[in-house]
């Protein structure tokens, strides 16, 4: 007769492995997904109304989620290590790019943002070290990436006025939104799995903010084609002829 117990240990072994690889590989898509908008900029010498502030958000959210990855803080979270830690080194590509085509004014402000992060970063780790209880140190730098986490997913949100304003999507990236749901989701099963909250809450949060992102850009994308639907046929119209 088969032990049904004995077999459910390796099954939530494998689906958290499958969850996690999965998690990983729409991670890295999340990563690259800022590629084309970069072409772009570089193409165009300017950052235009592209707003820096999801790279900050990201960075910052890597790096956490880095630090709490690692065996310092929580065990059995490789994946949540290795995937952040080179989605950091992908962020702050970006934002040097950035930074580089930015205007002035906008340059300061990365820079100021850049060296805030890089600040937070380092009071999070130096202070979590100086907590000698590891359940304790793991609530606390689980509770910060989890908020960090859940900022980074919303940062698109951040441009939906000039979305509503513009009634165009063109300054919300599809694949972005995209990624960030379908990574999130994967994650948040990887969290289930692993009986971990510090992952399948903010995750869980991200998969509805994945949803409403994907949402508005379905109605304002469909709005835009309707629009210009109703222009074709008046530039289409061919001039009357003289009699």
């Amino acid at each position: 007769m088969i032990d049904l117990y004995s077999l459910s240990v390796p099954v939530a072994t494998i689906c958290t492995a499958a969850a996690g690889a999965a998690g990983n590989i729409f991670a890295i898509g999340l990563f690259v997904s800022p590629i084309p908008t970069f072409r772009r900029i570089i193409r165009n010498q300017s950052t235009e109304q592209f707003s820096g502030l999801p790279y900050i958000y990201a960075l910052l959210n890597c790096l956490l989620c880095t630090w709490y990855g690692t065996p310092l803080i929580s065990s059995h979270n490789t994946m949540v290590m290795t995937v952040n830690s080179t989605g950091a080194l992908f962020q702050l590509a970006y934002i040097v790019l950035y930074i580089t085509y930015a205007e002035k004014q906008k340059k300061v402000m990365m820079l100021g943002l850049l060296l805030a992060v890089l600040g937070i970063f380092a009071i999070v780790v130096l202070g979590s070290l100086h907590i000698p209880d590891a359940d304790l140190r793991r609530d606390i730098v689980g509770i910060i990436s989890g908020v960090s986490l859940i900022s980074m997913l919303a940062s698109p949100l951040l441009i939906i006025n000039l979305v509503i304003r513009t009634k165009s999507v063109e300054f919300m990236p599809f694949y972005l939104s995209l990624s960030m749901f379908l990574m999130s989701a994967s994650f948040f099963l990887y969290g289930i799995f692993n009986d971990d909250i510090f992952i399948y809450v903010p995750n869980g949060i991200g998969t509805i903010l994945g949803i409403t992102q994907l949402v508005l850009y379905c109605y304002y994308k469909r709005a835009d084609g309707e629009s210009l639907l109703l222009t074709l046929p008046i530039a289409a119209t061919p001039p009357a002829r003289k009699r």
